[in-house]
């Protein structure tokens, strides 16, 4: 059928609808960036596997994210096994280089580099057990703690601002779906990663 080309005001053909606008803030960087179900989808349908297991990746995603922005403003470059070392020995004190490896659950090798980086940036020193001259423990410097510090309140501060784009009333239903999902990740909380996400 072809199209009929309006002439006149006598045309018969119905008048065209005019496009509404958006309503202001609508096309929000932050809003488009929100993924949103297909058209006439159920909300309290049960979501299938694959649709669990997106949502969590994406999340995990955002999460890996945050945490590799916290270390970026550092400038003494201490990567994430680093920083975990750091966090180790802040909140469970001087260690053994193979109480330290155990706990970071890396080889004695592994954390021997590792810590010979941290020396080298004074962010952590050797010192010899009291007890036993031939022990050598690790502990961290005020220079560390002071790393171990700002990274966590970047993080917070960068989790805050997010948090700010969930709704109150899905707040509760948001920190029972954390939870469950780490029981179900067998992830029991640690001394050195407890509140404040360290």
């Amino acid at each position: 059928m072809g199209h009929t080309l309006a002439v006149g005001p006598t045309d018969t053909a119905p008048a065209t609808r005019t496009k509404k606008r958006p309503p202001p803030g609508a096309g929000s960087a932050r809003a488009s960036a929100v993924p949103t179900r297909g058209a006439g989808a159920d909300d309290s349908a049960v979501p299938n596997d694959e649709e669990v297991i997106g949502a969590i990746i994406l999340a995990s995603r955002a999460m890996v994210a945050i945490a590799v922005r916290s270390l970026a403003g550092n400038s003494d470059e201490v990567t994430l096994p680093q920083y975990r070392t750091l966090v180790v020995l802040t909140y469970e004190g001087p260690r053994r280089l193979a109480d330290l490896a155990e706990a970071l659950n890396v080889s004695p090798s592994t954390a021997t580099r590792m810590c010979d980086r941290l020396v080298r940036k004074s962010l952590v020193s050797r010192t010899r057990d009291e007890l036993d001259r031939r022990e050598v423990k690790l502990t961290i410097t005020p220079a560390g703690r002071k790393i171990v510090a700002a990274v966590i309140e970047r993080r917070r501060a960068e989790v805050r601002d997010m948090l700010q784009a969930i709704p109150v009333p899905l707040r509760r239903q948001l920190v029972n779906s954390l939870q469950l999902l780490a029981a179900a990740a067998d992830e029991a909380p640690e001394i050195h990663w407890g509140q404040g996400w360290y």
